[in-house]
């Protein structure tokens, strides 16, 4: 069995940046949730079906194959054999993926890859209900938060350095939409377990972040 730690959090908080920070540092490997669920939005996306549609998604979403590859130190997402790292960290696909992450069938289809990761080897996973119910069992647990301001504009530096045109007061705007729809939505909702420990990245250093949390792991092994 491997040894698993469990970042959850609001969108923007900075967990895929820590996560793979902290895997790298203890050699672990890096379970990017979030790109399985962007990669399952592009396929729903790219086959036009409406995100209201839930027959539809529970059909077709079994169409996809979506896997995640170690190349030359690279994680690598593949949607039915292509490589999709580019194509997934759009605002767009961003959205559409809150809105067909609650699906069922969705949930199902990769909660299940998931945790088969998991079981073969030291793993850091982040998401929105890793500690919850896809790792419940994990070692270290973690609710990773940030203001919204704060994560607005994380996310306008990052579309602007894209070439992006956008408004920062929008995307906070959308940030606290998709906060709301997170964590009110029936199935698996956003919320910290409840033995996970909350950190607040909204005035700490990447770094600051990753050696609190890697603190957590050797306290742990320790005890």
């Amino acid at each position: 069995m491997g040894y698993k730690i469990a970042i959850d959090g609001p969108a923007g908080a900075g967990k895929s940046t820590i996560a793979k920070v902290i895997a790298k540092k203890l050699g672990f490997i890096y379970v990017d949730t979030g790109a399985m669920y962007r990669a399952m939005a592009l396929f729903i996306m790219n086959e036009g079906i409406d995100p209201k549609d839930a027959e539809a998604i529970n059909n077709k979403c079994k169409e996809a194959d979506i896997t995640i590859r170690y190349e030359n130190g690279e994680q690598i997402v593949y949607l039915n054999g292509e490589n999709v790292n580019s194509l997934i960290r759009t605002q767009q696909v961003s959205n559409m993926a809150s809105l067909t992450s609650p699906n069922i069938e969705v949930r199902k289809k990769l909660v299940e890859l998931q945790q088969k990761l998991a079981a073969d080897a030291d793993v850091v996973m982040d998401g929105r209900d890793i500690g919850t119910c896809v790792l419940p069992d994990a070692e270290v647990k973690v609710f990773l938060t940030a203001g919204s301001r704060v994560r607005a504009e994380r996310r306008y530096k990052e579309l602007m350095a894209k070439g992006e045109d956008c408004d920062i007061d929008i995307i906070e705007k959308e940030i606290i939409e998709r906060d709301n729809q997170d964590m009110t939505r029936e199935i698996s909702p956003l919320k910290a377990a409840e033995d996970a420990t909350f950190v607040d990245s909204s005035y700490m250093t990447i770094e600051e972040v990753a050696e609190t949390i890697i603190g957590m792991v050797s306290y742990k092994k320790e005890g």
